[in-house]
């Protein structure tokens, strides 16, 4: 148990799978209350909360859309409902098409990553400012493919790339009410989505260009966001925290 985090009321959103499940449970184990949020994945929600109340901790799951300014309401309405308050926000949902160049990239996938990744942190920060206190946190989630400027990830990687201008200016709109903004960039996380289309080979190659020599694991992240939680990382605002191992 982490006393600074024992009774804060934490919402992840995106939170059935990977990075998100992750950080979930880990806030849950060290004495969070969690919101489970997710769109479709009830049984991924499901498996968050039992993975978190079989530690002894306490979570909920809700539904919402997060790209959806209604779902986002009553998200924040039904977590005020059940705890009281919310203390921390956890913009970690997002989707990423199959990687394609600009010319082959489709409409629909366009404004998806865009909903998806960018629409739904405007919206979440957005309802977060009327519910947060002093000592607040907001998270944002951003990724390495801002750094690597790779050939036929494009519109992810300007998705990613708006979050975090949008982190570095919340960050000062948000001046005098001690509450901290700050976003968090992973590298090749091993994660179901990441190894999707990738070869045994592909996958070397990533952990080859890592000086770690390793991929980073959903925990490598949810240790982060602890550390950005708590007291120590209290002075941290406005950033963007590169979590990849040295690779980029």
């Amino acid at each position: 148990m982490n006393q600074e985090l024992t009774g804060k009321v934490i919402i992840v959103t995106g939170a059935s799978r990977g990075i998100g499940q992750a950080i979930a449970t880990r806030l849950g184990k060290e004495g969070a209350l969690v919101v489970v949020n997710y769109a479709s994945s009830e049984e991924g929600a499901t498996a968050t909360v039992a993975a978190i109340k079989s530690a002894a901790g306490s979570a909920i799951a809700l539904q919402a859309d997060v790209s959806n300014a209604e779902d986002v309401q009553r998200l924040f309405e039904q977590t005020i409902s059940e705890f009281g308050r919310v203390d921390a926000l956890i913009n970690n949902a997002g989707w990423k098409s199959e990687d394609a160049p600009i010319a082959k990239t489709t409409d629909s996938d366009f404004d998806k990553m865009l909903a998806v990744n960018v629409r739904s942190t405007f919206l979440c920060s957005r309802e977060a400012e009327k519910y947060l206190q002093p000592g607040g946190r907001i998270i944002n989630f951003t990724s390495i493919v801002t750094r690597l400027n790779r050939p036929n990830a494009a519109v992810y990687a300007a998705a990613k790339a708006a979050i975090e201008k949008f982190t570095y200016i919340h960050a000062k709109e948000l001046a005098g009410r001690q509450i901290t903004v700050n976003a968090i960039a992973p590298g090749a996380t091993d994660t179901a989505t990441m190894r999707q289309g990738k070869t045994q080979d592909d996958i070397q190659s990533i952990i080859d260009k890592t000086p770690m020599k390793r991929l980073g694991n959903p925990e490598d992240i949810a240790d982060t966001v602890v550390f950005l939680l708590s007291q120590q990382g209290g002075w941290i605002n406005g950033q963007t925290i590169h979590c990849n191992g040295g690779l980029g």
